[in-house]
């Protein structure tokens, strides 16, 4: 993991330069990012536009980070094309659950590379799920597929308790499409790994179901 291909060169670049250009350049930031009520009158560049804006250098700093650790992954396994589908695909399908979900909030805006980069580390956990992560505040290995369930179980519970000023439903939305285009992409997994795409799907499913029962 880790190693920087010229395509996540070329998407962590883009990333910078948008975002500091919104870092100086309020009407800029204020032009392209996430709003529900100017996409709904139209301005439907923002759902790809807010995907490359960031709130600060430290937002920036941590998405781009968690990128760069899980992009090689999946650029091994699907090609750089096809990795590019997945981050794409993600950042729309993450900001089109936060539409629906904020449909009603006309002045809801959100801006990161959050729902792009969550689908991306789902579309990892999917492709290699015997691999382990570290993290800062757990001394020991956890199974790449623990934490994608647990992050999403966790986006839910922020989604329905309205945790922090965090894009809770844009990264769950961009891990939905992380693990749906992975699947289209690499039918095979159903074959070799169809415990742990019916395991990761059960956040997806819960979700669903809650939505349906009114309580999120």
């Amino acid at each position: 993991m880790g190693k920087l291909d010229l395509v996540t060169i070329i998407i962590i670049a883009a990333n910078v330069i948008i975002s500091f250009k919104g870092f100086g350049d309020y009407g800029f930031f204020e032009k392209y990012k996430f709003n529900v009520g100017a996409i709904k009158s139209g301005e439907k560049i923002r759902m790809f536009s807010s995907g490359f804006l960031h709130v600060d250098t430290t937002h920036l700093f941590f998405n781009m980070f968690s990128l760069y650790i899980f992009a090689e992954v999946v650029i091994r396994h699907v090609d750089r094309f096809n990795f590019v589908l997945i981050y794409l695909g993600s950042l729309l399908l993450g900001n089109l659950l936060s539409l629906y979900f904020h449909k009603n909030e006309h002045h809801y805006s959100a801006v990161g590379a959050s729902g792009a980069v969550s689908g991306v580390i789902y579309s990892a956990i999917l492709l290699q799920p015997g691999m382990s992560l570290y993290m800062v505040f757990i001394p020991i290995p956890i199974p790449a597929y623990i934490f994608g369930i647990g992050y999403l179980l966790y986006s839910i519970y922020g989604m329905k308790n309205r945790i922090g000023n965090i894009g809770h439903d844009a990264h769950f939305g961009g891990a939905v499409g992380g693990y749906i285009i992975t699947l289209i992409l690499s039918p095979w997994l159903f074959n070799t790994n169809l415990l742990m795409v019916i395991l990761l799907a059960l956040p997806i499913i819960l979700l669903y179901v809650l939505k349906r029962l009114g309580k999120i």
